[in-house]
């Protein structure tokens, strides 16, 4: 009779979805799991994930486990090396989720970038090969980031990356990204990439602001062209519009600045008494 009755509580409970053992059980664990990485509790979801994988080791929610586990440790000083071994584990597996392999692809180039400005080097390749990446967002990310690595040679060899980012992207933000990179990096190249006429390949454009009661500069800046005309390029339409009210048209302006008649543009503010001029030579 006891028998019995242990067999109709085992099979009312499986009736009900038991959790004991059973996939439900292991999405309910996962699902309170990311609660807490939505949370920010890093510390307790990485404790959670770890008892997680052993329990369930052929959950079908093991890979998403892997990239949070990864995510969890980027986020706790001192866990890079064990952030890049997650993210690298979930990269190899055959059920990548496509949005988490990119968001894991651009993880690992920011920590092997950080690892290597530490004075561990050995991780730059992982940021090397993903300059050839087909996916796109991928190379683009890793062609910009390198550009700024600690030391200039490693920056360096971002360089055809951001030549092709100019020649084939589209996306404006991105192409201003790379051209500031490249302009860092090999301003001639740069030249060559955007076919910028004989006039801007060696001309600074000139910030001042004078105190009209002393006729003293307080401010000068000297910048090269480029860097200037992408500084302008970035300024909103908006923001045009609001200038050309004020009567300054940006675009006649800068027309002005790059005829090479050597306009000085000059406006007076009357509140704090200086005066701001704009030239190139």
């Amino acid at each position: 009779m006891k028998i019995r009755a242990l067999a109709i509580v085992v099979l009312a409970l499986v009736a009900l979805g038991s959790p004991i053992g059973s996939q439900e059980a292991d999405e309910l664990h996962f699902r309170e799991i990311k609660l807490l990485i939505f949370d920010e509790k890093w510390a307790e979801a990485l404790g959670r994930l770890d008892d997680f994988l052993a329990r369930f080791p052929s959950s079908p929610s093991t890979g998403q486990a892997l990239y949070y586990k990864g995510k969890c440790l980027d986020h706790l000083a001192g866990r890079e090396r064990a952030a890049m071994e997650a993210y690298q584990t979930y990269l190899r597996r055959g059920d990548k989720n496509k949005s988490l392999a990119e968001s894991a692809e651009i993880a690992v180039i920011d920590l092997a970038l950080k690892l290597a400005a530490k004075g561990d080097r050995s991780y730059l390749p992982d940021v090397v090969e993903r300059l050839e990446s087909p996916d796109k967002n991928v190379r683009d990310y890793a062609a910009i980031q390198l550009s700024y690595a600690k030391e200039r040679r490693d920056a360096e060899r971002s360089i055809p990356g951001l030549k092709r980012i100019l020649r084939e992207e589209t996306n404006p933000e991105v192409r201003d990204r790379a051209k500031i990179a490249l302009a860092r990096l090999a301003p001639k190249e740069l030249e060559e990439e955007m076919e910028e006429p004989a006039f801007s390949r060696k001309q600074m454009l000139h910030f001042q602001i004078v105190d009209r009661r002393t006729g003293k500069n307080v401010f000068a800046l000297n910048i090269p062209w480029i860097l200037g005309d992408l500084a302008f390029s970035a300024i909103s339409a908006d923001d045009r519009a609001s200038l050309r009210a004020k009567g300054y048209d940006l675009d006649k302006i800068l027309k002005e600045l790059k005829s090479g008649k050597g306009t000085i543009l000059e406006v007076d503010d009357e509140d704090s008494g200086k005066t701001f001029r704009i030239w190139l030579k």
